[in-house]
């Protein structure tokens, strides 16, 4: 019978000791995912193109996406996305790193990172126009939801 006070007090003083600091980090919003692609559609569509556009969240996951072209845009699209979310750069600049063998890195332009301030909180990746325009698409897109595609302090 003494093993139950015992396990009782022990309880209490674990629960009584203070948890380690956790701090937050600005994350991807589905609402703010779903903006980038709304955005980017309609700058496309105001241009005169057809576009697929994909949002990544920071650990390269599918935030939305919208393929209004083929599905090869739609792959592209979700190619580039995928290796700006992960790789925190845009595709343009991963092509200088001539690492066509690391996983999943996209070389060619059209996918950006999202920052909140200098966080990384994923990617955009467009396909379907001039290379040029997907990534002016994308870093217009991210800019209207409120993101920047470079970090800022």
């Amino acid at each position: 019978m003494k093993a139950l006070p015992t396990s009782i007090v022990l309880a209490f003083a674990v629960a009584a000791l203070p948890a380690a600091a956790q701090q937050s980090r600005p994350v991807l919003e589905p609402r703010t995912a779903d903006a980038i692609v709304d955005h980017c559609l309609d700058y496309a569509r105001q241009a005169g193109y057809q576009v697929a556009v994909a949002v990544f969240d920071h650990g390269g996951n599918l935030a939305s996406f919208s393929n209004s072209h083929s599905p090869a845009s739609g792959a592209l699209a979700q190619w580039k996305g995928h290796s700006a979310a992960v790789y925190r750069v845009s595709t343009r600049q991963a092509a200088d790193w001539n690492l066509p063998q690391a996983p999943m890195i996209a070389t060619a332009e059209g996918g950006l990172p999202l920052f909140v301030g200098d966080v990384a909180v994923g990617g955009v990746g467009v396909s379907g126009a001039p290379s040029a325009f997907d990534a002016q698409c994308g870093t217009h897109a991210a800019e209207a939801a409120g993101l920047s595609v470079t970090p800022r302090t």
